[in-house]
C-alpha cells in the first residue's frame, strides 16, 4: 500500500468518525501570534507543546531553517498576511539547534541533485536565469545569528506596523527548551 493510499484510508475513518470535532477552531489565531519556524519533522508536535499553543491559537509558517531572507518573498508575505488579514500582533521567529540548514553548502546540495538524477541542463538553466545556486541553496553558520538576522529583517520591513512585536528564539529539538535570542518587547 502506498503512503497516499494509507493516508486516504486513515482520512476516511477520521472524517467518518468525526474526529475533527475536537480540533475545530477559528481561522483567526486566538493568541494573536504568528510563529515562523523550520520545517524539521521533530518540531511538528514538540514546538506547539513547548510553546503551549493549541489548535487555533497561532499561525505557524514553516520553511527550511525558519528563515526570512528577502523583504518581498513568500515567507514575509505569509507573516504580513497573518498580521493584516488574521490579526496577529506578535511574530516569533524560532530557529532550532541541530538544524539541517546549519553549515549547509549550496554546492553540496547541487551535488546531491546531480546524484539523484537532475540533469546538468536544469542546473545550467537556473544559472542562465540569474540564480546563483551555491548562494541561494546555502544554509547558515549559527542558528542564533540566523534568527537575529531574520528578526532584524522583519522588524525593519517597511510594511510592518509599529505595534507588532518581533521576537527571536532557538529551540532544542530534543527537549523543547527555548533560548531567547531577541526579546522584541525590549527592542
Amino acid at each position: 500500500m502506498t503512503q497516499l493510499s494509507e493516508m486516504l484510508l486513515h482520512n476516511k475513518a477520521f472524517v467518518e468518525g468525526e474526529k475533527y470535532v475536537t480540533l475545530e477552531a477559528g481561522k483567526v489565531p486566538a493568541k494573536k501570534m504568528v510563529v515562523l519556524t523550520c520545517m524539521d519533522a521533530r518540531l511538528i508536535e514538540l514546538l506547539p507543546k513547548a510553546l503551549n499553543i493549541q489548535n487555533g491559537e497561532a499561525n505557524i509558517v514553516k520553511n527550511a531553517g525558519g528563515m526570512v531572507e528577502e523583504f518581498y518573498g513568500n515567507t514575509m508575505k505569509s507573516l504580513l498576511t497573518s498580521i493584516y488579514e488574521l490579526g496577529a500582533e506578535e511574530v516569533f521567529v524560532i530557529g532550532h539547534h541541530d538544524c539541517g540548514m546549519l553549515g549547509l553548502k549550496g554546492n553540496t546540495m547541487v551535488d546531491h541533485m546531480v546524484q539523484k538524477g537532475l540533469e546538468e541542463e536544469m542546473i545550467n538553466k537556473a544559472k542562465k536565469d540569474g540564480i546563483e545556486l551555491d548562494h541561494w541553496l546555502k544554509g547558515f553558520e549559527s542558528v542564533e545569528d540566523q534568527v537575529q538576522k531574520s528578526v532584524e529583517l522583519v522588524r525593519s520591513h517597511p510594511l510592518l506596523p509599529e505595534y507588532v512585536v518581533v521576537h527571536g528564539l532557538a529551540i532544542c529539538p530534543k527537549t523543547g527548551k527555548l533560548d531567547v535570542v531577541s526579546d522584541g518587547s525590549k527592542a
